[in-house]
C-alpha cells in the first residue's frame, strides 16, 4: 500500500515524571504496531502529545523512533508548530531522519485566516520535501479547513493526502465524492476519530489514521481490513468490540484514555503532561473492562 493508506498507528510519547522521553518504552510500542503490520505509524500526532513538546523534545523523540522503525515500517511525523519557523524546521529536521511523510495542523493562537494557512502550509512544504498529509483537526486546532482550502492546498508540491476529522452528518460518501471532485487524482482522503472509523472506511476512505492503533494495533488492523476489504458484517461485529473503548474515547477524550490503557496493559504509570489529570480509579476500571473483548479479537 502506498503512504497515507490502511492503518496508520499513532503511539503515544511516553515520559517520566520529569517529562523526560523513556525512549526504550517509546520503542517498545512501535515494535508493537511494526509486529502487528500496521501500513505506517504516525509519530507526535495529537496522540503523541506533540503541542506539549519542546521542538528539541521533539527531535529526541524522533530520533529514538527512526532506530528503531526506520527501513521496517513506513513512518509519519507531526510538525505542526505555533509559528511557520519551527514549523520548518522540524520538517527539514524530519526530512534528514529519513522519515518518509509528514503531517501538518494548522496549530494557532491569533485565530487564523486561509490565507495565512495557505501560505503556512506552502513554506512547511517545501522545506520538508516530503509527501505531507493535512491535518484537518478543529476541535483541537479550532481551524476547520473547508473544502476550498483543501482543494487549494492539494495542488502543492508534496501535499498528497487529507487527515480528516468525522463527518458530522455522517455521510462520508457524499463528503469524499465532494472532495475526489476537487483535489487530484490519487490525493489520498483518510479520516480519524476511532468511533466512527468503520463507517468512514466502509464508505471507501483511504487511511484510518487511530488513536487506539498505537497500543491496540491487532484488533484496530483487523477492523480496518474488514471495512476497507468491504466485509461489512466482519466490520461490525469488531466494531461492537470496541463500543465500550469508544463510549470512554467519547465521554473523557482519547488522549486521557490512552495512558490509562497504557497502564492496564502492564506499561506501567504515564503521566500526561500537566496540567492533565489521570483518569480517576472507577474510570480506569471502566478502561480494564473494555479491553477483555479486544483482547479477544487480539488473540
Amino acid at each position: 500500500m502506498t503512504l497515507f493508506t490502511g492503518l496508520s498507528a499513532f503511539p503515544l510519547t511516553p515520559a517520566d515524571a520529569k517529562g523526560e522521553l523513556k525512549p526504550e518504552l517509546l520503542q517498545s510500542f512501535l515494535e508493537r504496531i511494526v509486529e502487528a503490520g500496521a501500513d505506517s505509524i504516525g509519530l507526535l500526532g495529537s496522540t503523541g502529545g506533540y503541542a506539549y513538546l519542546t521542538p528539541e523534545a521533539r527531535k529526541h523523540t524522533l530520533r529514538a523512533a527512526v532506530e528503531c522503525v526506520a527501513g521496517r515500517t513506513p513512518l509519519i511525523v507531526g510538525v505542526g508548530a505555533l509559528t511557520t519557523d519551527v514549523a520548518e524546521d522540524l520538517a527539514r529536521n524530519a526530512r534528514w531522519a529519513g522519515v518518509d511523510g509528514l503531517l501538518l495542523a494548522p496549530m494557532s493562537y491569533q485565530p487564523l485566516t486561509d490565507e495565512e494557512v495557505f501560505r503556512h502550509f506552502e513554506a512547511v512544504a517545501a522545506a520538508g520535501e516530503l509527501p505531507l498529509c493535512i491535518y484537518n483537526n478543529p476541535s483541537t486546532t479550532k481551524f476547520t479547513l473547508s473544502p476550498e482550502l483543501i482543494a487549494r492546498l492539494a495542488e502543492l508540491p508534496n501535499v498528497t493526502a487529507v487527515k480528516m476529522p468525522l463527518a458530522a452528518d455522517g455521510d462520508y460518501a457524499g463528503e469524499m465524492q465532494r472532495l475526489r471532485a476537487m483535489t487530484p487524482e490519487g490525493f489520498a482522503i483518510g479520516y480519524s476519530g476511532d468511533w466512527g472509523a468503520k463507517d468512514a472506511l466502509l464508505a471507501g476512505g483511504a487511511c484510518w489514521y487511530s488513536v487506539v492503533a498505537g497500543l491496540l494495533p491487532e484488533p484496530a488492523l483487523a477492523l480496518n481490513r474488514a471495512a476497507q476489504a468491504g466485509n461489512a458484517a466482519e466490520a461490525e461485529r469488531i466494531d461492537h468490540a470496541f463500543a465500550p473503548l469508544w463510549a470512554l474515547f467519547r465521554e473523557f477524550g482519547s488522549f486521557r484514555v490512552m495512558f490509562a490503557i497504557a497502564e492496564s496493559l502492564g506499561f506501567g504509570s504515564i503521566a500526561a503532561p500537566r496540567p492533565l489529570l489521570p483518569l480517576d480509579q472507577a474510570y480506569r476500571i471502566r478502561v480494564e473492562d473494555a479491553l477483555r473483548p479486544l483482547l479477544q479479537v487480539a488473540a
